[in-house]
Parts: C-alpha cells; structure tokens; sequence
C-alpha cells in the first residue's frame, strides 16, 4: 500500500511517499481502505516535533473509507462505510482502525466532507455543548472564524440562538464567515477587545474559543466577561505565554480551560452521541462542512504548507 511516512522531524518536506505492507487487523480492529482523509493542524504538531512521537511512523488520525477486512471481536462487516478520528496513521491507502473509534456513515454524505467531518466538528460540538454549554441569547468570540472548526462551531451556535463574534484574516474569510452565520466578523488587526465590549454593551463575551494561540491569547483574555470561559482548544500561531492565575482573578473570576477531544469522548457512548449529531446534521443539510482544498495523497506536503501559511479556508482533504 501506499502512505506518507515521517522518518525525521521538520518542515513540510520530511512527508514522504512510500510502500508498506498492507496491515493485518487484530482483535477489535477493522482494516479500511481509505476514501478520504482528514488534515488538521495537530498533524503539524507531531511532524515538527512540538509533540513528540517516536519515528518513523504515518501521520493523521481522521478518514472515512470502507471496511475490508475486520479482526475478531468487531461489530462490522466488509463493505461498511466509516469514519474515525482517533486512528494513527491515516494518511494512507489501508487504515488500521479500533472498531471502538469507528461510527457508521450516512450513504449521502461525499467522502470528502465525512473524512474532514469528525475531529473538527466534534470538537466544535463539545466546545458549545460540555466545555460552556450555550445558550439562547449568549455572544461567544470564535477566532479563526473560517477555518474548519470556526465554520462548524458558528453555525452550531447560531443554531442554539447565540450570537457569534469571529475573527478573521481576509475579506474572503470574512464572507466565509458571515455565510456560516456570524454575527460580527473582526479582523486580528482590529484592537479586537474594544471592539467585543462595544459589540456587548461593555459587557464581554460569555465565551472565547481560541484555538489560534499566541497571536490572539491577549484579545481573549481581554474579551470575555466576568465569570466567563476561555477555552484555549489550540495553537496555530505559537504557544502561549504561561499565566499567572492571579490574572485570572483579576480579569473576573475567569474560567480557563486547555481542552482536547479525547477526554470529551471518552467511551464508546459519548463518541457516538457527538459524532451522531454532526454527522446527522450533515446529511439532513441543517450543518454545512466545507472542504476548502482537496489534495492527491501525494501532495500531503503541500497541503502542510497551505495550512501552516493560512492559505486555506474550512477543511482540507487529502484522497488516495
């Protein structure tokens, strides 16, 4: 089979293609061959070396594709369609996925969008539902408002009655935004604090979600309400500065929260139930997953490149 394979740690370049062995599956284990595959900024973690992880090994940990082999112990069948976000080493023609991590797909939905369906949306969803549940008549602050999550968490928002301050690098971004439902779409040049607390009567957001990080960290502090949530879910730009929680105090008994999928979805009930509702709301047309790029697996690296560089908007993809 054919995948992208890291033998060292570094830029864009170092994912290579190669040819591996087409893998066994084990108990609980089903073997998929790739539709589609999902690319996500956590990916550029793990090949420059921000998170450690032994090499060499094959990046991505989302797809959807069909089963074809299944190991003993597992629930589905040849010829099943599926999707996962917790199966390394996805960037590859054959996945070796947990039956435990795989959920059933809607026939309707194209590959593409399903492959990039389920790391970005369920975390929007257990932002907005478990990390500050929102309410009707809620303003939250979504940075990177046209990027994968910011598009689905605004729209899911939007859905509840909240409204959702974005921000933004382009004018294209920012219809991008505006289309998904903002309320407000900001640029990171704005002085983005004064412009929140005018937008909310001096009040400040109920919630920032912040999975920029260091280039927008200030403004979210500065931005949310006394008693409030910031949940810091990433760092596109750099990781933060460490905080004094006496800041915290300071700001308005502010809530921080560092946030990641794994524990929101940690047992087999709880995945479903999360992945259910967007893949749900997919195929009934009411949450729209925009795939903003699509590449050939073989282009993996340039795919690295236009996401590091903010080139693309919504989800990315790459297809075998």
């Amino acid at each position: 089979m054919r995948a992208i394979q890291v033998a060292e740690n570094g830029g864009p370049d170092v994912l290579k293609l190669v040819e591996l062995p087409d893998p066994v599956p084990g108990d609980g284990e089903l073997v998929v061959r790739t539709e589609a595959i999902g690319v996500n900024f956590i990916d550029t973690y793990f090949r420059t070396g921000a998170y450690p992880k032994p090499v060499p090994y094959v990046p991505g940990s989302e797809g959807v594709g069909i089963v074809e082999t299944v190991g003993p112990g597992s629930s589905f069948s040849p010829g099943e369609r599926v999707a996962w976000a917790e199966a390394n080493g996805s960037y590859s023609e054959l996945v070796v996925v947990r039956a435990a991590s795989a959920v059933p797909v809607p026939a309707n939905l194209p590959a593409e969008q399903a492959a990039s369906a389920l790391l970005q949306g369920m975390t929007a969803h257990y932002l907005i539902n478990s990390v500050y549940p929102v309410a009707a008549g809620d303003t939250i602050l979504m940075h990177a408002g046209a990027g994968g999550v910011g598009l689905i968490l605004t729209q899911l928002a939007v859905a509840k009655g909240a409204r959702v301050i974005t921000t933004v690098s382009s004018d294209a971004k920012a219809e991008l935004s505006r289309q998904a439902g903002a309320f407000e779409v900001l640029r990171y040049t704005d002085d983005i604090p004064a412009r929140v607390r005018e937008l909310t009567n001096g009040e400040g957001v109920a919630a920032v979600y912040d999975g920029v990080g260091k280039d927008t960290w200030e403004a979210s502090l500065k931005s949310v309400r006394v008693r409030g949530m910031v949940a810091l879910f990433g760092a596109a730009s750099g990781k933060v500065d460490p905080i004094d929680p006496q800041r915290l105090n300071a700001l308005g008994s502010v809530f921080l929260t560092r946030p990641k999928l794994g524990d929101f979805t940690r047992n087999r009930d709880e995945l479903l139930w999360r992945a259910g509702d967007v893949l749900n709301a997919m195929s009934e047309g009411t949450l729209d997953i925009r795939v903003g790029a699509s590449y050939p697996l073989t282009q993996a690296a340039q795919a690295h490149r236009d996401l590091e560089g903010r080139k693309t908007t919504g989800s990315i993809v790459l297809v075998p």
